[in-house]
């Protein structure tokens, strides 16, 4: 029997990294249905892998399937935003103490180097890409080197980018995440476990209250 081919080489597996970007650019806003006979035509695929990657893609929580009417990208509220820290606190406080124990020179070179790029982009007059708040947080989870929090923390992150995909940006709210990151590296290169999970706490609070007061006015 021919075994079956993995999904990230499938047409589906294809199917789901385009959609995916697509739900958390917020091309398919939230509130939307995933119109299925234009993205497959958009994709050039059949329907049947198209359904197979929302499948998937509903199993990460970036869709929403509503019985005899199709999958949505799901709205947000205070209350998923509230519950979605709370798990994304627990783990990400627990993975910057790991860091500042199991941190590499090359970790913190990597840290430093996101922090810097992260300036030089805001002093240029540039919005805070979070491109580079993603990258931030995903050196830190490589650096605590511990793979099943980076597996649950990269689809917590997904679910906070899907959110902020709808929400606008804050100037203020980047320039304190920007300090909030250099804290953060100053805590891991100390190997101070302790403030380096203070600081991650404080941090993901106040990202927490921004992203409701967003949702709320």
């Amino acid at each position: 029997m021919t075994p079956p081919v993995p999904l990230h080489l499938s047409l589906a597996g294809q199917a789901v990294d385009v959609l995916r970007e697509q739900v958390l650019t917020g091309e398919i806003p939230p509130g939307s249905r995933v119109n299925e006979v234009e993205v497959a035509q958009k994709l050039g695929i059949s329907r049947g892998p198209l359904r197979e990657a929302i499948r998937h893609l509903a199993s990460e929580g970036l869709l929403t399937l509503v019985p005899h009417r199709g999958a949505f990208v799901p709205d947000a509220s205070p209350e998923d935003v509230r519950a979605l820290f709370e798990l994304r606190t627990a783990l990400e406080c627990a993975a910057a103490e790991l860091a500042a124990s199991r941190r590499t020179d090359v970790d913190l070179v990597r840290l430093q180097d996101v922090c810097a790029e992260s300036r030089r982009n805001y002093k240029a007059g540039q919005p805070f890409p979070y491109r580079l708040d993603l990258a931030f947080h995903q050196t830190l989870i490589e650096a605590a080197r511990s793979p099943y929090i980076a597996e649950q923390v990269r689809l917590v992150q997904q679910r906070v980018v899907l959110l902020r995909s709808a929400l606008d940006d804050d100037p203020p709210h980047q320039h304190a995440s920007m300090d909030d990151h250099d804290e953060l590296v100053r805590a891991i290169a100390d190997g101070d476990a302790a403030r380096a999970a203070t600081v991650m706490r404080r941090h993901l609070s106040r990202v927490c209250a921004q992203m409701i007061t967003s949702l709320t006015h």
